[in-house]
């Protein structure tokens, strides 16, 4: 079986605050080092009421610290909403921390709605072009130091933390490939490019001193329970979230709603089907089948899951049954 690894948005549920939030990605952290899960990687969200890793840096440093081996990362850090030399020192500063276990994802999107993007970067006139100048600026500021090099990555220079282009379109495969970078998809709520981005990527990578051949790393959404009818369960939570988001109105991650999304008209039901459409939902045996099925079918070199499950131990648990039926014990 490929690598398998865990996204996190260090959810707030219904009733939590973000101090359990975060103690719950530390714990889903420790367990994923434990069974054998390649990266932990929070991603860049703000103004959403049920996601807590807004800070994504300073939430990743605090998971390292309760972790020894499982890399750490940024899946992702939404490029445009900071400036290149300040995400080189402070990922430089985490690579200091904790050396070789720290990656770097870069997306271009806000990673929130436009009023909170104008709050964040105080201006939205910025050039559609400038994201892969800032890739390449950041990417400089990792490597050695030239003579005479006025601004400096103190933290970050020489480090050279891998770097990843994050995308949902056909533009991040584009970059990613003349980059020569590893490229991560986010299937896991935005598929409907997948395949073409995927192909466009593999044909057109070039190599690079980070990577030699072109490696693809798919968002793949799992909810694994006993039983299939417990699994459905679990999933109507993110469904909720999913509903909310679009109409404007998100809120923390709610308790699971039996029956939530026969309840839905028939365009809400449509809507979820398709960005819930890369998903494994079930029991161990059925999970397990979903998934290798799915990466036979995209020949992904990794898969990175993402379990949005309101309570807690079934989130774990969740990971512990994919574990149990796709990977052998570490």
């Amino acid at each position: 079986m490929i690598p398998l690894s865990i996204l996190d948005l260090a959810p707030i549920v219904e009733g939590g605050d973000a101090g359990q939030s975060f103690r719950n990605a530390r714990s889903l952290a420790q367990l994923g080092e434990r069974l054998g899960y390649r990266r932990f990687w929070m991603a860049e969200h703000h103004s959403m009421p049920g996601i807590a890793s807004a800070a994504t840096a300073v939430a990743l440093g605090y998971v390292a610290e309760g972790t020894t081996r499982i890399r750490i990362g940024a899946g992702g850090i939404m490029l445009p909403n900071h400036s290149p030399l300040q995400v080189a020192e402070q990922f430089g500063t985490l690579e200091s921390l904790y050396p070789g276990r720290v990656d770097l994802g870069l997306g271009r999107a806000p990673g929130t709605d436009q009023a909170t993007a104008h709050a964040m970067r105080r201006n939205l006139s910025s050039d559609p072009n400038q994201f892969p100048r800032d890739v390449v600026e950041l990417m400089a500021y990792l490597r050695p130091a030239e003579p005479g090099q006025r601004v400096r990555a103190i933290p970050g220079e020489g480090l050279r933390i891998p770097i990843w282009i994050l995308g949902s379109s056909l533009f991040g495969a584009q970059l990613a490939a003349m980059l020569g970078l590893p490229y991560a998809f986010a299937s896991h709520f935005a598929p409907g490019q997948m395949r073409e981005a995927i192909a466009v990527y593999r044909e057109s990578f070039r190599p690079s001193e980070q990577l030699a051949e072109p490696y693809v790393m798919l968002g793949y959404n799992v909810f694994a329970a006993e039983t299939d009818e417990e699994a459905a369960n679990l999933v109507t939570s993110v469904q909720q979230a999913f509903v909310a988001l679009r109409t404007g109105q998100p809120t923390p991650l709610r308790p699971p709603q039996p029956g939530y999304l026969e309840s839905l008209p028939a365009s809400q039901r449509g809507t979820l089907d398709h960005v819930l459409a890369c998903s494994a939902i079930g029991s161990p045996e059925t999970v397990g089948e979903r998934v290798r099925a799915f990466v036979a079918e995209t020949g992904a070199d990794e898969l990175m899951i993402t379990s949005q499950i309101y309570d807690h131990q079934a989130r774990l648990r969740s990971y512990e049954l994919l574990a149990q039926a796709l990977m052998p014990r570490p």
